[in-house]
């Protein structure tokens, strides 16, 4: 056995992750291998088993039973074909605009958050709905890409979402509470969203023109208002369904995501996307999905339970706090800045389950609001999903991009948005009546 100096601890832990992360090699195999072999080399075999009551505390959580349910809620809509029949009822309501069609991507965005929640679905259902769309009417193709990367992300801050679900079951608060106080932030973000696209649009006007009045002209005002009719209503059912029955106190989180299951289940058939192919399809990729959040939590789980027991949570703690004469928003600020950081190397799954022993205690000790913390952890998260090198929604991005759109283009793209996640940021820390104003009124 060898003695690893607390200090030590968190430099090899954490600048392991980050260079090892760099190989490609899945998260939840890295998180997980780092935490036992230093448990191995400091406290031998014995050692190892505090991560199987750990994992099996973890496992046996029936908060995270709507994580599955979310997710395959997400893919039968994802598959119903609702998205693009809104994208175009959307996109002829609101043609005559300048930057219409990035007006279009944004509330198309937010709709879909609100029904899905699963990030990858939203980043490759919309790029592969409006990219060649885009392209086709002129768009800038930063501001596209970008615009598609910061909108597809809102699905994991607007409920129900399951990062939420994950921070409620490590947090200890409700998770109606959390999906309560997202609801206005992610609204918020996505008003910046609306604001700098019309920005662009009318200062400059190439890079988001609207459609010729030859395009609007084919269809007519009724067709156009059948159209909304037809796609905006389901999504709506679905979000009233979930969302409602939670707060409603109706039905619990995993209850909901249930019923959310069932209601686009109902939609794909309704809209004659169903076979038995597709449901099969539809199953694995949900299956896949989940093992990938599963594995990266029990990996995150056993990494910072080796974190913990090596005593490098209290260098973290002391560092934290050592900020406390200048204010408990120092200390805020930095822990907020930890996370931005982490954001641009490891995934949101293994941030949550690192930081959240360490910082709750401490935002609690400061007298921080606790659900308001955790939103602010939320928001701060949302910019994990667009920063460099590791971003998923750039994964997605990428993967789904026509030809002559570049690796460049979407992160140029994504840099003003990370900027108005910044300051979305910033206004909700001094106002932060636009977390807790919701939750007070339903509960």
């Amino acid at each position: 056995m060898i003695s690893i100096a607390p200090l030590a601890v968190v430099i090899i832990m954490f600048g392991g992750l980050v260079l090892l992360s760099m190989t490609g090699f899945p998260i939840a195999f890295l998180l997980t291998g780092i935490g036992i072999i230093l448990t191995l080399l400091t406290y031998g075999i014995q050692g190892t088993i505090i991560f199987v009551g750990r994992v099996f505390d973890q496992s046996s959580s029936t908060v995270l039973v709507a994580i599955p349910l979310f997710v395959i809620m997400a893919n039968f809509l994802d598959r119903s074909g609702i998205a693009e029949d809104l994208f175009n009822a959307i996109l002829h309501m609101l043609g005559k605009a300048k930057g219409g069609l990035a007006i279009t991507i944004i509330i198309l965005s937010v709709i879909f958050a609100a029904s899905t929640g699963i990030i990858g679905a939203a980043v490759v259902g919309i790029s592969l709905i409006s990219m060649p769309i885009l392209m086709q009417r002129g768009y800038d193709k930063s501001l596209s890409t970008g615009l598609i990367c910061a909108g597809g992300s809102l699905g994991i801050l607007i409920p129900p979402s399951i990062m939420l679900v994950m921070m409620a079951d490590q947090s200890g608060q409700s998770v109606g509470g959390l999906f309560a106080g997202a609801f206005f932030p992610g609204l918020l973000l996505s008003a910046l969203y609306l604001g700098y696209v019309i920005y662009v649009a009318h200062r400059y006007p190439e890079k988001a023109p609207a459609l010729t009045e030859e395009e609007l002209g084919k269809v007519t005002k009724a067709e156009k208002t059948k159209m909304f009719l037809k796609s905006f209503l389901p999504p709506m059912i679905l979000i009233l369904g979930v969302l409602g029955s939670i707060w409603g106190g109706i039905a619990t989180p995993t209850e909901a995501a249930g019923l959310g299951c069932f209601i686009a289940f109902l939609m794909m058939v309704v809209y004659g996307r169903f076979n038995f192919k597709v449901l099969t399809n539809i199953l694995i990729r949900s299956v896949q999905t989940t093992s990938m959040v599963m594995g990266t939590m029990f990996g995150a789980t056993i990494f910072t339970a080796a974190f913990l027991r090596l005593k490098g949570g209290d260098v973290v703690t002391q560092f934290i706090l050592s900020f406390s004469d200048y204010g408990r928003f120092a200390v805020f600020f930095v822990m907020m800045f930890i996370i931005f950081i982490m954001g641009f190397f490891i995934d949101w799954i293994g941030i949550i389950y690192i930081t959240f022993p360490i910082f709750l205690p401490v935002a609690s000790m400061l007298g921080f609001d606790p659900l308001w913390f955790v939103i602010m952890i939320a928001v701060n998260l949302q910019m994990s999903f667009s920063t460099p090198p590791f971003g998923y929604a750039l994964f997605y991005m990428n993967a789904t991009k026509p030809e002559g759109v570049t690796l460049k283009h979407i992160y140029k793209g994504v840099i003003p948005f990370i900027g108005l996640q910044l300051l979305g940021l910033i206004l909700i820390t001094f106002v932060p009546s636009i977390v807790t104003w919701l939750p007070s009124v339903l509960h």
